[in-house]
């Protein structure tokens, strides 16, 4: 017992309780510091340091175009108006009779230069069209443009000053390490008010609007008429977006913008710069997307890929790949889906051999293919490959669809495509499964279960080799004026 109390007594020494007060005093300080640095990086700073840096690199651009005199009150009373012809002759009379003058029309819109030697990058629809390109900088200073090359694809301009002195310039950032919630800057000449900054956040990344490449950065950051082809700038002052479009029911910001990724555009400049045009890569398929359904027929683990609904003459053609193999992966990288894959292949070098992993029959298979250009491609129009079969009268009730064999009747008088050949669909139960997933007449099944039918019969031994090998739904190959897509149906128990 006294052993235990001279223990206590120790405890509760004046020197041990100092000790044990300095302890959480200290504590207690390191928590007040924590909080205060905390709460001071909460708090937004100042960007004007920011603003003051990139700002000489933004530019007003001011285009001009001839247009030609139009004739009749355009603008002034309706097409048709009874008040027409009066108006057309009061003005024939202020004209004194003579053919309408042309005029210049101006528009608006902004840039920012990428190198001290005078590129400037802005968008396309900014330039397009413009007989005269005015660059006017931060200081002040007005100097004539050229362009040097445009993609309206991406809806980007590159254009050249020269100027008798460095100019200042921006770089591009990494538009893939923008996070969604980070700070962001837009810069520009809105509604034609002169250089301007707007604040916001990143909204969403990987937008896609209309176009086969868009990658775009979601903003709030205030963007309006005369901001297009304007930087959208990260805390770094790099250029993670060129600001193009907005969404909005009145033509003025509502806080949802769109900024074409720099990732997509730096390449596109490289390319303008090089060459004065794009040269993307070209692989030669038509895909879609593999949905569930067609997943669960084609027997894959996951609905995801790009399946190959037509193989034209091109590289992928020269290659192997077929009607019906789902590309997996394209030069190492995974394919999640046709957007994904359309971009990859857009952004390889053209000649490039490039492995790609298919699904075919069951398993994986690794293809060389040796890509082409897709500008030289578009320029070409394939001619359909002629074929024939004898034609069948019969037709059958199945899945929903009414089928018949192609006879030249029915091709002519449903203007199916020569070179076409398949089930034609005559008719659609519109209860049915079909209908739903947009089957109708006229449209003709070219495959079934990945294999090419010309008679009812080769339907229905399809659908038994579907049932047989445990399959749910059988995938269908449609074509519809032409143009091929893949469509699973579901089979009757």
């Amino acid at each position: 017992m006294q052993s235990q109390a001279v223990t206590r007594a120790r405890a509760r020494s004046p020197q041990t309780e100092m000790r044990a007060r300095m302890f959480w005093i200290g504590v207690l300080s390191l928590l007040f510091l924590a909080v205060q640095a905390l709460s001071a990086q909460a708090k937004m700073e100042s960007l004007a340091p920011l603003a003051e840096k990139i700002s000489p690199s933004v530019v007003n651009i001011t285009t001009s175009t001839l247009v030609e005199g139009r004739t009749g009150p355009q603008g002034i009373v309706p097409e048709g108006s009874p008040f027409e012809d009066f108006f057309r002759d009061f003005q024939n009379r202020n004209n004194n009779g003579d053919a309408p003058k042309p005029r210049r029309s101006s528009a608006l819109g902004s840039g920012f230069v990428i190198s001290e030697d005078g590129y400037v990058v802005t968008n396309n629809h900014v330039i397009d069209g413009a007989d005269e390109i005015t660059i006017e900088f931060f200081s002040g200073e007005e100097l004539p443009a050229k362009v040097v090359g445009t993609d309206p694809n991406t809806d980007i301009a590159l254009l050249k000053v020269e100027a008798d002195h460095p100019l200042p310039f921006v770089s591009f950032g990494d538009s893939d390490q923008a996070r969604v919630g980070d700070w962001v800057i837009a810069m520009g000449n809105p509604l034609g008010q002169g250089f301007s900054v707007s604040s916001g956040i990143v909204s969403a990344r990987n937008r896609a609007l209309s176009g086969t490449y868009d990658d775009y950065i979601q903003t709030d950051a205030a963007i309006n008429r005369g901001n297009s082809g304007g930087p959208l700038f990260n805390m770094d002052g790099e250029v993670i977006g060129v600001n193009t479009a907005i969404l909005s029911p009145n033509g003025g910001s509502i806080g949802i913008g769109f900024s074409m990724a720099s990732n997509v555009v730096s390449k596109v400049v490289a390319q303008l710069k090089e060459f004065g045009e794009t040269r993307r890569g070209w692989l030669g398929v038509r895909i879609q997307d593999v949905t569930d359904d067609v997943a669960e027929a084609m027997g894959l683990a996951k609905a995801e890929g790009a399946l190959v609904t037509d193989v034209p003459d091109g590289p992928a053609k020269d290659a192997g790949l077929l009607s019906g193999d789902v590309i997996q992966s394209f030069d190492g990288v995974e394919v999640k889906d046709t957007r994904a894959l359309v971009r990859q292949v857009g952004n390889t070098t053209v000649g490039k051999a490039v492995r790609v992993t298919v699904f075919r029959e069951g398993a994986t298979k690794t293809v060389l293919v040796t890509l082409g250009r897709r500008e030289d491609a578009e320029r070409d129009t394939p001619a359909a490959e002629p074929g024939a079969t004898q034609p069948d009268q019969q037709e059958k009730d199945v899945l929903g669809l009414t089928l018949s064999v192609l006879t030249p009747e029915i091709r002519s008088e449903m203007n199916i495509p020569d070179g076409t050949e398949g089930l034609v669909v005559v008719n659609v139960d519109e209860a049915s499964e079909a209908f739903e997933k947009g089957l109708r007449m006229g449209d003709v099944i070219t495959e079934a279960g990945q294999q090419k039918v010309a008679e009812l019969s080769d339907l229905d031994d399809r659908i038994k080799e579907a049932k047989e090998g445990g399959r749910k739904s059988l995938l269908l190959l449609v074509r519809r004026a032409g143009e091929p897509r893949f469509v699973a149906l579901t089979l009757d128990e």
